[in-house]
């Protein structure tokens, strides 16, 4: 239970931060940077309790790396939608009134940006949090923090940055994106931590 309680605080924060850097008078333009901070910052609270993935894509690529058990598959996942639409809640509430425009997005390149990047995000988490070359490091929240900044930064304009199914139901709930549009996120994502996960293996095939 202690697993799940952290999967979802850990991804409420993270989508609570998205909320309130986007919507309103947020951030502007340093959103990504609060974004991917606060990732990192929960990575580092939750790492030794759950592996703080906060994101179904990449327990999807750990469970396919071996390791994460199949039984907790369901309850990393439901905790994390679960956190992400508390989040979204709590924004809304917050930020009553603020006026909220979906992002307009095209299919394909959309589809492309949130598969590149969520592959980027789930093959840097593999590699420095669950790798025999990398155990023990001190670093693993804050490069996958910054994958994610990174990606905001670079995609953000043309996905939203989503990287996260959880984050992609949360979003929605907000009004940042259009409910018809979340199954491109869903398909790119999901299907990145299976490649991801595919390329992790190639890679180190000693684990």
């Amino acid at each position: 239970m202690n697993k799940y309680i952290t999967e979802l605080l850990g991804t409420f924060f993270l989508v609570f931060t998205i909320g309130c850097t986007v919507v309103g008078n947020g951030a502007g333009a340093l959103a990504p940077l609060a974004i991917g901070s606060a990732l990192m910052v929960m990575i580092f609270a939750g790492g030794h309790i759950s592996g703080a993935h906060y994101n179904p894509a990449v327990t999807l690529g750990v469970w396919l790396r071996g390791k994460c058990e199949t039984r907790d598959v369901p309850g990393y996942m439901i905790s994390q939608i679960v956190g992400a639409m508390l989040a979204a809640a709590a924004v809304k509430y917050l930020k009553f009134g603020a006026a909220v425009a979906p992002i307009s997005v095209a299919v394909l390149p959309a589809l492309v940006a949130e598969f590149l990047f969520t592959f980027a995000l789930v093959f840097v988490m593999l590699n420095v949090a669950t790798a025999k070359g990398t155990s023990g490091n001190s670093f693993y929240g804050l490069a996958i923090g910054f994958t994610v900044m990174t990606g905001a930064f670079a995609v953000g304009n043309i996905s939203g940055g989503v990287f996260n199914p959880a984050v992609a139901v949360g979003i929605s709930m907000m009004g940042l994106s259009a409910w018809v549009n979340i199954w491109i996120y869903l398909v790119a994502e999901l299907a990145a931590g299976a490649a991801a996960a595919l390329a992790f293996k190639v890679v180190n095939p000693g684990g």
